[in-house]
């Protein structure tokens, strides 16, 4: 019986199209993703603001390296920084089970509380161009909201990773193949890279940010194994059998 049942839920599996996917997932625990996105992003700015005007000491500024000046000023990338906001909510709004949502919440947000405790004790801040981005959409609110500070870890950066790594898990799931994996990889290398284009942050601050957020998906992801599409298909066909 046992390898009957696996071979019915991978054929199921392979017969679902990704696009097929999206909807159903999305709307999985909808609810509890949307409070639950807008309950951290709140909370955390909420304390990213008061870390940033009440550090424990002086800010020490980060070095740049070479790389750094080599990425000139590029202000579209703005949009491309923006869009991490977008980035991030991908890998639970695709997550289907709800121990593995709450993991991804839990996790992220103690990613968070790592990088303001780091903020706190050891703030630092990047030189400012001279060049006048006032004159750039965005960059004045921008500026005025995060001039310069609580630069190294990169959170920008690390959440970014963080989320990399859960997403690839959904994408391998959903049988998106290379094409969605490598998209993955190019939105993540985008935002990491925007960070320096806008001067936002400099490559030490990137890097910091890379392995803050490697250190914390491997923590969370390590043995986990989320709900795939071919459990969520049996259990909601289970549930109907029931029914009938």
């Amino acid at each position: 019986m046992t390898p009957n049942v696996t071979h019915v839920t991978d054929v199921t599996h392979a017969s679902t199209p990704w696009q097929r996917q999206i909807l159903p997932r999305f709307f999985r625990l909808w609810w509890l993703k949307t409070s639950g996105t807008i309950a951290i992003l709140v909370l955390f700015f909420a304390a990213y603001l008061h870390v940033l005007k009440h550090p424990a000491s002086q800010p020490v500024t980060v070095p740049m390296l070479l790389i750094d000046d080599w990425i000139g000023f590029f202000p579209p990338a703005l949009w491309v920084y923006a869009s991490l906001w977008v980035y991030l909510s991908l890998a639970p709004s695709m997550l289907l089970g709800l121990r593995e949502l709450l993991a991804f919440g839990i996790w992220i947000t103690l990613l968070c509380c790592a990088g303001l405790l780091i903020f706190y004790f050891w703030p630092t801040q990047v030189t400012l161009s001279v060049v006048d981005h006032a004159q750039h959409w965005g960059f004045a609110t921008l500026r005025g909201v995060d001039a310069g500070g609580n630069a190294c870890p990169s959170l920008h950066v690390a959440t970014a990773v963080f989320t990399f790594y859960w997403f690839d898990r959904v994408i391998r799931d959903m049988n998106m193949g290379m094409p969605g994996r490598f998209g993955n990889a190019l939105w993540l290398i985008a935002i990491a890279w925007s960070t320096m284009a806008i001067k936002q942050h400099v490559a030490i601050d990137v890097a910091a940010g890379f392995a803050l957020g490697t250190l914390f998906a491997a923590a969370s992801l390590w043995g986990r194994r989320l709900v795939s599409w071919a459990d969520y298909q049996q259990a909601r066909q289970a549930r109907q059998a029931r029914q009938h």
